[in-house]
């Protein structure tokens, strides 16, 4: 059934394509160019910054269009930038001037580098070969704030609540935000999601969401994973992401190889 409708895959990256190392396995990329050689469409859509991702997806081995902080970036499968959208610097200050718990690590996604008022370590785990570089700064002393996204980390889920929360009070109309991991929260210019990023590649394909399935496991996910044809839940996405898309099947967790072996069995094993 899948197989009949289906020309473009589309894939979360951490906690979907990368494993627990944050990498992408042999058997992986091995069915990813299987793919690729059977002429299927491939969009990889990320909440990391275009410069972090690129050298992740290399790995794979195969052309791609490349969906980038949570949809505010798209490069075509020969890298061009295809889409960009910024947050004005104004509204980030006015978000950066709130009442934040100190002890959330706050980043600003720029162009270049990424700026931060604290060095955490576990952040800076994700990045296997460093080509996206932080910047420790006093938020105070900026003269410009302009953006592609606020990222917050904090291993108390409760805290990046509250800080959601004070953020949507003081600007209920401004942003678009997700939850990526229970212990990261991203705020985005309100016309910013992978689901309306992806929208425009499949626009420029002359193809449609019905002949899409896709792979997540964050709430930056809810939507693409809402509107393609047929959507899979990773085994290691939270529960109530789970709950909130119960209608959609829960596969293999990614340290397991789940969206490779899934993609196997539905599109490439011969029946």
């Amino acid at each position: 059934m899948i197989k009949e409708n289906c020309k473009v895959i589309i894939s979360d990256l951490d906690g979907t394509l990368l494993n627990n190392h944050h990498t992408i396995s042999d058997y992986t990329k091995s069915v990813f160019q299987e793919l690729h050689q059977q002429n299927y469409l491939i969009v990889v859509a990320t909440g990391r910054h275009h410069l972090d991702a690129m050298p992740l997806v290399e790995k794979l081995g195969v052309p791609l269009y490349l969906v980038t902080s949570n949809g505010a970036r798209i490069h075509s499968p020969s890298k061009e930038l295809l889409f960009s959208i910024n947050m004005e610097s104004d509204t980030v200050q006015s978000v950066l001037s709130l009442a934040i718990d100190p002890d959330i690590t706050t980043v600003l996604f720029r162009e270049d580098i990424w700026q931060t008022n604290r060095h955490n370590e576990k952040l800076n785990s994700f990045q296997k070969e460093v080509t996206y570089h932080p910047q420790l700064v006093d938020f105070k002393e900026l003269e410009d704030y302009g953006a592609i996204k606020i990222f917050f980390t904090h291993e108390n889920h409760d805290k990046l609540v509250a800080v959601r929360d004070m953020i949507l009070e003081q600007h209920p109309e401004t942003f678009n935000h997700a939850f990526s991991l229970p212990i990261c929260l991203e705020f985005m210019d309100k016309a910013v999601d992978k689901s309306v990023a992806i929208a425009k590649i499949l626009e420029l394909e002359n193809l449609d969401f019905t002949h899409t399935i896709a792979f997540g496991d964050g709430f930056n996910d809810e939507m693409m994973l809402a509107t393609s044809g047929k959507g899979f839940v990773m085994g290691n996405a939270p529960e109530t992401l789970k709950n909130k898309l119960s209608h959609l099947e829960v596969i293999a967790t990614n340290h397991e190889d789940g969206v490779a072996k899934h993609l196997y069995e539905q599109l490439l094993a011969t029946k």
